[in-house]
């Protein structure tokens, strides 16, 4: 890591490097906004963090994520949250500050990326954050029957979502920790032909009974490479005032539910354990 002091090292706008578990993590300053910083993994963007304003949300796919931390229950209750996948805890700083007195439960497996996000973009003390380093599945396990009304999966290493992070045995022990109103929040990427992306609304609509999509239109007609945001509940989703903010914003998405949903999957089939792959690589031209 450099060697000046945080202070210093933030008034000059400097980049912060650091070697984690996963690589090489570098945060790099926003130059338009004082205090925020994109964290990257490697070389590919990882999260966006502004410290002075933690309801900022700079990439699409949180922006759709912080939507539906919005929409799950009326604005400012508390709620609990299980994020699998620590990054530079976006989505937690968020759900703390629209959501005060939230309790919620961080899985990061890389204890180092942990250590270094905390010393270099630190936490409120008074946010209710647990952070746990381990494997997102083991970490889930730990969770009570019942107890999340959202659980997030943003979990990626390197650049794919792990195997074992996208299986009918996983969603299962998401249902588990689900209270019977929670909802399935998950950071999902595919290209042409987007086998995987089809496997997973296969796979979430084997397990739940709404699902909802979004992304963006290039992605949905598989011609790039990029993010979609699934969200999946046993209870009525509120996709009309969803699909409108998505509409609305900066890089409009588009979102999918229903009966256009499952025809999107096509014949694609629920994915076990037993037959589990991470999600694709994605190009080089993705982070350039």
């Amino acid at each position: 890591m450099a060697g000046k002091s945080k202070g210093k090292r933030r008034g000059a706008c400097e980049a912060v490097v650091g070697q984690v578990d996963g690589g090489r993590a570098e945060l790099a300053p926003d130059r338009e906004r004082a205090q925020a910083w994109t964290l990257l993994i490697d070389g590919a963007p990882q999260s966006h963090v502004d410290l002075a304003d933690p309801l900022h949300l700079d990439f699409a796919y949180q922006r759709r994520i912080g939507h539906l931390i919005d929409l799950v229950a009326p604005a400012r209750r508390p709620l609990n949250v299980v994020h699998l996948g620590g990054g530079a805890l976006t989505l937690a700083r968020y759900t703390a500050a629209s959501r005060p007195r939230s309790t919620q439960q961080v899985v990061e497996i890389d204890a180092a990326l942990v250590a270094f996000v905390r010393e270099h973009l630190p936490l409120d003390p008074q946010t209710r954050v647990r952070i746990r380093a381990v494997d997102a599945r083991a970490g889930l396990a730990k969770v009570p029957d019942g107890w999340a009304d959202m659980v997030i999966a943003d979990v990626f290493s390197g650049s794919r979502t792990p195997a074992h992070l996208t299986s009918t045995e996983f969603l299962d022990d998401v249902r588990r920790a689900l209270a019977p109103t929670g909802w399935y929040v998950a950071n999902l990427t595919d290209g042409p032909p987007l086998t995987h992306l089809r496997g997973q609304i296969a796979t979430a609509a084997s397990r739940f009974a709404e699902l909802a999509l979004a992304a963006d239109p290039v992605v949905w007609r598989g011609k790039r490479f990029g993010n979609a945001v699934l969200v999946a509940a046993d209870r009525e989703l509120p996709v009309a005032e969803f699909t409108r903010r998505v509409a609305s914003d900066p890089h409009p998405g588009r979102v999918e539910h229903g009966r256009p949903l499952s025809d999107f999957a096509g014949g694609a089939t629920p994915v076990a354990d037993a037959s589990a792959v991470p999600s694709p690589q994605p190009p080089p031209s993705v982070f350039h």
